[in-house]
């Protein structure tokens, strides 16, 4: 009788002991998975209690082995779904940061290439403003007459802008060295390119 009472009381502290165990397995893996684990917990409960014996889980018992092993398994899986879920982030987020590192590149790239291109066209605009007007004071200071037998020859339009650049009183003593014709297609020119300005 005693013989059979410690036994009992043996098989019940080792269901005890493992009840405790379980337990303490399932708050850690709680606490470490998070509310996110929980979820594929439930899942992997779910699909472990499809067993031959139909566990269901809200009535696992972590006392019987097949029970605590089956629990145990859908841990690890839900473990393992979450470590592979978090290195595809990683991955994730690796790839974006490479990316943005690259279109960052460019767009320094591009920002100095605009830089440049801006003082070239300055560059540019300064040295052929210079050159237009060394070249009008040059024609200015010539001889009406040879000058007017330069202008004489040039395009129109061309004309026109040297014309127009220089003081009115010399601009005139030149056009009057012309020939009609060459004189008032320079007049045109010239009136067409005041018509543009506004007059307020």
């Amino acid at each position: 009788m005693t013989q059979n009472s410690n036994a009992s009381r043996k098989s019940k502290n080792r269901k005890g002991t493992l009840a405790i165990i379980g337990s303490l397995l399932m708050l850690s893996a709680a606490l470490r998975l998070a509310t996110e684990a929980g979820q594929v917990f439930a899942d992997e409960v779910k699909t472990a209690a499809s067993t031959e014996k139909s566990i269901q889980p809200a009535s696992v018992d972590l006392a019987r082995p097949e029970h605590l092993t089956a629990a145990l398994d859908a841990i690890k899986a839900c473990e393992a779904k979450l470590i592979k879920r978090e290195k595809e982030i990683e991955e994730r987020e690796t790839t974006l940061a490479a990316a943005e590192d690259a279109i960052d590149a460019e767009l320094r790239k591009l920002e100095q290439a605009e830089h440049s291109l801006r003082q070239t066209i300055s560059l540019a605009s300064a040295a052929a403003e210079d050159d237009l007007t060394q070249l009008t004071s040059v024609y200015a200071n010539m001889k009406p007459k040879q000058a007017a037998a330069l202008f004489e020859h040039m395009d129109s339009g061309f004309a026109a802008g040297f014309l127009g650049r220089m003081p009115s009183d010399g601009a005139a003593r030149i056009m009057a060295g012309m020939t009609p014709e060459k004189a008032y297609e320079i007049s045109v020119e010239l009136a067409g390119r005041n018509a543009d300005i506004p007059l307020e």
